[in-house]
């Protein structure tokens, strides 16, 4: 019997998950099969993400023969016998594996049949296509990115799969615990092949309970994945708990324990988190201080994404310690704090009439804009004028550190506006 991975793939174009920016009503590979306007194409991205998927469900949503190959082990022979069921069958879909390995050899042969438009070839690969593959065959191909499946997103093929009685494992009496259900889902890394791989072995290998039901609990996953789950540690710590010490561990600039916390969400699989928590730290507790840093750890993020783990664990390490050696400043969440608090409050006034917008007929009788004084048109670009609304027109919001060289010279600068609008 196929492996669940292989049974669960989609039929049509509305079975797949994710990739909803190709295979989305109205997006691309979406109109190209309404159409009937098949293009061979490249899918490129990370391993279990839909590449095939896409494949078999474009010819199953097409009706076209659906073929196979890989182009590291598969012989010319192997392509002669697919052009040829193209010749009699008059067009076959070609899912050519690993395709960036692909020689000159059986290239030459495959690019006639390109042409003509017998064999609709998708190309699937992990490296990037641009890179890696012959000009030849790419000029004559759509190249598409195939993103990694979001936790959601792997939850509804692991929902799906337990569900369904014919492809799926519906005609087992399972029971997946919410926890192991977790830990399945996340630290796979957005790899469904390997999470549905994780499933079926679980519940094969798992004899009924007393109650005839198969409980498929988080030991159990961790066994089938190969990968124990850190949500919990010996001492009771939650998931977010070692969130908030690796945030902590940064602003307090441990570096040793910050790599420590890192580590543990590294293990755990979950890249979204540590993404998005690197970028908060970065403007929230580095900020002002040193703003070249917040823009290396969106690098350095934007890396992350693109590699995956393991490679991931290379650039996250980089921005942290960055992080925890900069100089600190909050001065930035919390001069937007201190106006959103005061914005609560009411009674903030109007916008003054110089600064409402004037781009419209009638406005000049409203007084819009009249007085409005263009900084540009002043020595070094400024001129005194009330920009906050009358009753709060003396509110300060900002309280400048000087931790780092950027901010001192913002303070300085900061200050001596004030100084010269008559505030300080």
């Amino acid at each position: 019997m196929e492996p669940l991975a292989y049974r669960m793939r989609p039929q049509s174009l509305a079975e797949i998950v994710g990739q909803q920016h190709l295979v989305g009503q109205d997006k691309i590979i979406w109109r190209m099969v309404k159409a009937k306007m098949l293009s061979s194409m490249i899918l490129y991205g990370p391993p279990g993400t839909g590449k095939t998927s896409i494949a078999s469900a474009i010819a199953g949503s097409t009706k076209y023969a659906f073929r196979t190959l890989n182009a590291a082990t598969d012989s010319k022979k192997d392509l002669q016998i697919v052009a040829e069921e193209a010749k009699m069958s008059g067009t076959v879909i070609l899912l050519l594996d690993e395709i960036h390995r692909l020689d000159k050899s059986k290239q030459d042969f495959l690019l006639p049949h390109l042409e003509s438009g017998r064999i609709i070839l998708i190309g699937a690969t992990t490296e990037n296509p641009y890179i890696s593959i012959n000009p030849a065959i790419r000029s004559r191909t759509q190249i598409f990115e195939v993103k990694p499946l979001t936790i959601n997103e792997i939850g509804i093929a692991i929902d799906r799969a337990m569900t369904d009685p014919q492809r799926g494992l519906g005609q087992m009496n399972l029971s997946l615990d919410d926890n192991a259900r977790r830990q399945l889902i996340s630290s796979t890394n957005g790899d469904l092949r390997s999470a549905l791989n994780g499933l079926e072995l679980a519940a094969k290998s798992t004899a009924p309970g007393s109650d005839g039901v198969i409980h498929l609990t988080l030991p159990v996953i961790e066994e089938s994945i190969q990968k124990k789950s850190i949500s919990l540690d010996k001492n009771g710590d939650g998931h977010y708990d070692v969130i908030s010490a690796f945030q902590k561990s940064i602003r307090g600039s441990d570096t040793d324990a910050a790599l420590h916390y890192l580590g543990r969400l590294i293990e755990g699989g979950d890249l979204p988190i540590i993404a998005r928590r690197l970028m908060v730290i970065a403007y929230e507790d580095i900020g002002l201080a040193n703003p070249p840093a917040a823009a290396r750890v969106v690098t350095a993020v934007q890396a992350a994404e693109k590699l995956g783990f393991p490679e991931a664990r290379i650039p996250l390490a980089n921005a942290v310690i960055e992080l925890c050696l900069s100089p600190k400043s909050n001065s930035a969440i919390s001069a937007i704090d201190k106006a959103i608090t005061r914005i609560r409050q009411g009674n903030t006034g109007d916008v003054p009439d110089h600064l409402k917008d004037a781009h419209y007929q009638g406005a000049e009788k409203l007084g819009h804009g009249i007085d409005y004084l263009y900084p540009h048109d002043y020595p070094e670009d400024w001129v005194a004028q009330q920009y906050l609304p009358e009753p709060i027109k003396d509110d300060q919001y900002y309280e400048p550190k000087t931790n780092g060289t950027y901010e001192k010279a913002y303070s300085d600068q900061y200050r001596r506006l004030l100084k010269a609008q008559g505030k300080a």
